[in-house]
């Protein structure tokens, strides 16, 4: 609720007509292009930033949509999951930033949910922190392919960044299957973050699309 009076540049937080983030409900069925994940094994980085864990990942993995590549600049997680499908909210939920060459975003979200462990987790967690602000930089390397779900269906909206400055323009892909983790992976994270999860915006009557 204060983050608009913070700064001046957080104002868009409070004032805002499109926030994320949204109950995804009523959206219409579409026949939308695939989403096209370019993702390889890469070396990694984690880092408790104060807010979330975070994952920074080497250059190279992208996404295509429409023509266009967004390069993935990180992913972090949020107790329990920011969006919402018709009402009903997740466990978790992993959002990987990509960035186009012009500087628009478009994130993946990938909700997860209290399952069998998720092993591209279990790499993360093996290598948090000891100290907030510090990164690790793993030994080996991830494939982010783990972490997304076999059908690749998916919502999309325009929304923001759901932390300050909550600028605009964002465009969401939330993955319509969710991807299982175990309650140990769960349980670590509560442990740093029992809750970090913006409240739900107003849709405002946004156009809400779903790939059928």
């Amino acid at each position: 609720q204060a983050w608009g009076g913070l700064k001046p540049d957080y104002g868009t937080c409070a004032s805002g007509q499109r926030q994320s983030p949204i109950d995804i409900r009523d959206g219409l069925a579409l026949q939308l292009e695939p989403l096209h994940f370019d993702y390889r094994p890469s070396s990694f980085g984690v880092i408790d930033n104060g807010h979330t864990v975070q994952v920074n990942v080497a250059p190279g993995n992208a996404i295509d949509i429409d023509g266009r590549r967004f390069e993935l600049q990180q992913f972090h997680f949020h107790r329990p999951s920011e969006e919402r499908i018709d009402g009903r909210q997740f466990d978790m939920v992993a959002h990987l930033v990509h960035k186009s060459p012009e500087g628009r975003l478009a994130v993946v979200a990938v909700l997860l949910e209290r399952g069998a462990a998720q092993p591209l987790l279990e790499r993360v967690w093996a290598n948090l922190p000891l100290e907030k602000g510090d990164e690790v930089r793993a030994k080996g390397t991830i494939d982010l392919t783990q972490l997304l779900p076999a059908d690749r269906g998916y919502y999309t909206y325009m929304g923001s960044l759901t932390t300050p400055p909550c600028s605009e323009g964002v465009l969401w892909m939330v993955m319509k299957q969710s991807v299982q983790l175990s309650p140990d992976q769960i349980d670590i994270f509560s442990r740093l973050y029992p809750m970090n999860a913006r409240p739900m915006q107003q849709a405002s009557g946004r156009l809400i699309k779903e790939s059928n």
